[in-house]
């Protein structure tokens, strides 16, 4: 009996010593590679020791593709009234005067005259991405300043917003995005998907002419995040549902770093045309696991409220 208890304690013992060490590991590694990704053995081991809250957030709101347009009436008896059978024809009824068409012309529309001005890099840690947008649009709103420091405060009230319904590795998320702003003073963001690149652009374009307001696209398959500040369109999207957004003026919080797999970043408010959108600005796909809602679809945090200071 003491032989074996002896051998419990030992193999007890040698499980602890070896999870130990993985946390040693784990803290030890480079736990960020160069472009800002967490290894996979820290991530598991974070998650083990610290999971994050599964509380419950808004749900992704699907946007429906663009409805066609709806073509114009004729003109082959308006304003005639029929004539009755044996009878003699009523007088004309003079045709209202038709409504001009709106001319159709290419915009373009940027929120800001500097962007430099509003923007903030992610360099004080390279998974912060999430972080530095969001400030970048509290500052835009004139809700922030885009010091290191408030940088720092905004990344450390994560665990008042985080979910693992947001975000599976736990930290920032878009819902978390949306929180975030919300508990800063600019409510009214929602998180939304589509079924294309086209109708998210157009949405997002939209919202900026509507709302006046800035919108945070999640690029390189929802593991980065974007701010877009302006579009040009072959036509007014206000006016014209079937308008083509052509580029998109980004703020990139990556910027002045270099990534691996996705290249150098562009400086703040750099147009981005449609190659680049098409290379950057893909599908929701993250390799830890799979969220009801956003797998295959294009993500956006959009605004619903129009910017005031």
């Amino acid at each position: 009996m003491i032989t074996i208890r002896r051998r419990r304690v030992r193999r007890r013992f040698v499980a602890v010593a070896v999870l130990a060490a993985l946390l040693a590991l784990a803290g030890f590694v480079a736990v960020v590679n160069p472009d800002g990704i967490r290894t996979r053995l820290h991530t598991q081991v974070m998650l083990l020791v610290d999971p994050p809250p599964d509380r419950p957030i808004a749900d992704t709101v699907l946007i429906t593709p663009r409805p066609l347009l709806t073509p114009a009436p004729t003109a082959s008896a308006a304003g005639v009234a029929p004539v009755a059978a044996g009878g003699s024809a009523p007088p004309a009824t003079p045709s209202p005067t038709p409504t001009p068409m709106p001319q159709r012309v290419a915009v373009d529309v940027n929120l800001l005259k500097n962007p430099a001005a509003h923007f903030v890099s992610e360099q004080a840690n390279d998974t912060w991405c999430a972080v530095a947008g969001t400030q970048m649009v509290l500052n835009i709103w004139g809700k922030a300043p885009t010091t290191l420091a408030f940088e720092k405060e905004l990344a450390s009230r994560i665990r008042e917003w985080e979910s693992r319904r947001d975000s599976l590795n736990g930290g920032w998320g878009p819902s978390a995005i949306a929180t975030a702003l919300g508990a800063y003073g600019v409510p009214g963001y929602q998180v939304r998907a589509y079924q294309t690149r086209a109708d998210a652009l157009f949405d997002a374009a939209k919202a900026i002419e509507t709302e006046h307001a800035p919108v945070l696209l999640m690029a390189w398959r929802g593991a980065h995040t974007w701010v877009m500040s302006g579009f040009r369109a072959d036509a007014d999207p206000l006016v014209f549902d079937d308008a083509k957004v052509t580029g998109t003026y980004i703020l990139d919080p990556w910027y002045p770093l270099i990534s691996s797999i996705w290249g150098a970043s562009d400086p703040p408010g750099s147009f981005e045309n449609l190659q680049s959108m098409r290379d950057n600005y893909l599908r929701w796909k993250r390799p830890e696991g799979h969220y009801p809602g956003r797998d295959g679809l294009f993500i956006a945090v959009v605004p619903t409220k129009p910017l005031t200071r």
